[in-house]
């Protein structure tokens, strides 16, 4: 069991780039073109949004599959957090017309629950799985079922079941950034909905936290407490783009003068920040310092952020493109339709008898 990051499987294991993740997928629908081609489903996006949605004040105050089951037994966020990471790596192994993604949603939370030392007795679990999809849990089958999907689970994820989440690093950092109550708040929604990306197989907990913070600091443009309807504003996706730049700049300029003025390889240099540049309105060019004079309380969080940043190793790449996701994340979020999703779901589960 490792209590480190750096040491964990999560790190060694389960960390892919986007092609990598992109090329898993594709092996698993080619080994049966005719069931995919026969059921189709949404886009992968969607069908996150399906599994994990939650309660969250960045959207409209409904919640769905695991949420539905952690507020009915008042379960620790840390264990469906968990349980949401196990359904991702599961469906990187098994393609998912093969499965009732309702039982392996199930059974991942009473693995979680187990992991993160708040268990719930398997029964339990059960019934209230039983009162949302009452043909896919019948009382006769139900425990049995769950007990067999949680070996499949352990064994396609190769055991490896301790999850680091960005939480603990959010709150940890609350100090040392002058993060307000309201601000930790909301990061942690944005954390909540990061487990509707791919961005918990793609990078690690301390990176997503810290966009976390820097999109709660800068995408909040009232004081709700709430996330725009659409994130990606152009002022606060400019703040966001120019508070990173600043960063790696300096973090740039710090490896030269280590390197006796020389760049220091495999340092991006000043120049390549252009995936900040292509976020960024023509208007703003990023990097560009901010006014001397400037009396917004929030953008001063902003700066204090950038330069904690400039004086960290973080990879600011890695930043730039959870930060990216997330945004184009919260556009898709507005065009999901969850009748269509639960419809095309339901179809593969009965047409290959998989609610029985």
């Amino acid at each position: 069991m490792a209590a480190n990051y750096w040491e964990s499987t999560q790190r060694k294991h389960w960390l892919f780039t986007k092609d990598e993740l992109a090329a898993m997928r594709a092996k698993l629908e080619a080994e049966d073109p005719n069931l995919v081609a026969s059921f189709p489903l949404p886009q992968l996006r969607h069908l996150n949004i399906y599994f994990n949605q939650r309660s969250s004040p960045t959207h409209f105050d409904s919640s769905l599959e695991i949420n539905r089951i952690g507020k009915r037994l008042t379960l620790r966020q840390q264990a469906l957090a968990t349980a949401q990471v196990y359904i991702k790596r599961f469906y990187t192994k098994v393609e998912i017309r093969r499965t009732n993604p309702h039982h392996v949603l199930v059974t991942a939370v009473y693995l979680a629950c187990k992991m993160e030392e708040c268990p719930q007795h398997i029964r339990v679990l059960a019934n209230e799985a039983r009162t949302f999809w009452p043909t896919d849990f019948q009382s006769q089958t139900e425990v049995a079922r769950i007990g067999e999907c949680e070996f499949y689970l352990i064994s396609e994820m190769n055991s490896h079941l301790i999850v680091h989440s960005p939480y603990r690093t959010l709150t940890s950092l609350q100090g040392e950034l002058g993060l307000a109550q309201e601000d930790v708040n909301l990061a942690w929604s944005v954390i909540n909905d990061h487990y509707m990306t791919d961005l918990p197989l793609l990078y690690p907990p301390h990176v997503i936290a810290l966009t976390a913070i820097l999109l709660a600091l800068v995408l909040r443009q009232d004081h709700s407490g709430r996330l725009p309807g659409t994130a990606a504003s152009n002022s606060g996706l400019a703040a966001a783009s120019a508070a990173l730049a600043q960063a790696q700049a300096a973090q740039a300029r710090a490896a030269m003068m280590a390197g006796g003025g020389q760049m220091v390889p495999g340092l991006p240099q000043q120049s390549s920040s252009s995936g900040l540049q292509a976020m960024l309105p023509p208007q703003s060019p990023a990097g560009e310092a901010p006014a001397e004079g400037t009396k917004n309380p929030r953008m001063a969080k902003v700066h204090r952020f950038a330069a904690w940043l400039s004086d960290s190793n973080i990879d600011i790449e890695a930043m730039v493109d959870c930060t990216q996701e997330l945004i184009s994340f919260y556009e898709c979020h507005e065009q999901y339709n969850d009748k269509i999703t639960r419809e095309q779901i339901n179809r593969f589960v009965k047409a290959r008898g998989l609610d029985k």
